[in-house]
C-alpha cells in the first residue's frame, strides 16, 4: 500500500480494485494498492485565457475585432463538477484544458458580438462582458469548469468605424461642453444681475430703515423736548406762584404786625389817657 498526497491546486482520482465509482480527492491524501489500483491527477489551477475574436460581423454588418480576458478553473470543491471535469479532462494537460475552454469562450464571444451593434459593445462594455460571462458559465459548468471572471480588454476595427464613432462622440462632447459653458455663463450673468438687484434693494431698504429710524428719533426727541419744556414752564410758573404767595404772606404778616403795633399804640395811649385822668382827678 502506497500513501499519496496532493496540494490544494490539484485533485487525485483513484480507480480500480474496490474503487467503483472512482474516488476523487481534492487537496488531500489517499492510500493506493499498487498494481490493482490506479491514481491520476488533474490540475485545479486558475487558467488565464486571452479570448480573441477577429473581424466578426456585428448586427449591422460592421466587422470588428474583440479581445477579452477570462479566468477559468476546474471546480474541485463541487463533487458533481469535479466528476464532470474528470470525465472530460482526466489525462489531459493544462494547455489542452485551456485550449478547450478558450475555444468555447471564443465561440460564445463571437455569437454575442453578432447579436449586438458596434455602438452597444463600444459604449456598454460592462453589458457585453456580463453576457459573455453568463452564457459561457452556463456552458462550461457542464464540463466542470467555472468562469471566475471575464473582462472586455480591447475593441478595434480595420475600417476606422470606431475612430469615426469616437470623433462623433468627441464632437458631441465638445458641443455639450460649449452648450454647458454658455448655459453656465448665462446662469452666472442672471445670478450676478439678481445679486446686484438684491444688493440695490437691500441698500434701498437699509436707507429707508435708516430714514425711519432718524424720523422716529426726531419725533421722540421733539416729544421729549416738549415734555421737558412743559415741565420746565410748569416748574417756573409754580416757582413764580410760590414766590408771589410767599410775598403775599409776608405782606399779610407785615400788615398784621402793623395792626398789632397800632393796637399796642392805642393801648398805650389809652393807658396814658387813663393815667392823666387819674392824675387830674387826684
Amino acid at each position: 500500500m502506497v500513501f499519496y498526497t496532493c496540494g490544494p491546486n490539484e485533485a487525485m482520482v483513484v480507480s480500480g480494485f474496490c474503487r467503483s465509482p472512482p474516488v476523487m480527492i481534492a487537496g488531500g491524501r489517499v492510500f493506493v494498492l499498487p498494481c490493482v489500483q490506479q491514481i491520476q491527477r488533474i490540475s485545479l489551477n486558475t487558467l488565464t485565457l486571452n479570448v480573441k475574436s477577429e473581424k466578426v460581423y456585428t448586427r449591422h454588418g460592421v466587422p470588428i475585432s474583440v479581445t477579452g480576458i477570462a479566468q477559468v478553473k476546474i471546480q474541485g470543491q463541487n463533487k458533481e463538477m469535479l466528476a464532470a471535469a474528470c470525465q472530460m479532462f482526466l489525462g489531459k494537460t493544462e494547455n489542452e484544458v485551456a485550449q478547450i475552454s478558450l475555444e468555447t469562450l471564443e465561440g460564445h464571444q463571437r455569437a454575442i458580438m453578432a447579436h449586438m451593434t458596434v455602438e452597444e459593445i463600444y459604449k456598454d462594455r460592462q453589458k457585453f462582458s456580463e453576457q459573455v460571462f453568463k452564457v459561457a458559465s452556463s456552458d462550461l459548468v457542464n464540463m466542470g469548469i467555472s468562469v471566475v471572471s471575464y473582462t472586455l480588454k480591447d475593441i478595434h476595427d480595420d475600417q476606422d468605424y470606431l475612430h469615426s464613432l469616437g470623433k462623433a462622440r468627441t464632437a458631441q462632447v465638445q458641443k455639450d461642453a460649449r452648450i454647458g459653458e454658455a448655459v453656465a455663463k448665462k446662469d452666472a450673468g442672471i445670478k450676478e444681475a439678481q445679486a446686484m438687484q438684491e444688493k440695490v434693494s437691500a441698500q434701498y431698504v437699509n436707507e429707508i430703515e435708516m430714514a425711519k429710524a432718524q424720523r422716529d428719533f426726531e419725533l421722540k426727541k421733539a416729544a421729549y423736548d416738549l415734555e421737558v419744556n412743559t415741565r420746565k414752564a410748569e416748574s417756573d410758573l409754580a416757582y413764580q406762584l410760590q414766590v408771589a404767595k410767599t410775598k403775599q404772606k409776608i405782606e399779610e404778616q407785615k400788615v398784621q404786625v402793623q395792626v398789632v403795633e397800632r393796637a399796642q399804640q392805642i393801648q398805650l395811649q389809652d393807658q396814658e389817657i387813663s393815667r392823666k385822668e387819674k392824675e387830674l382827678e387826684a
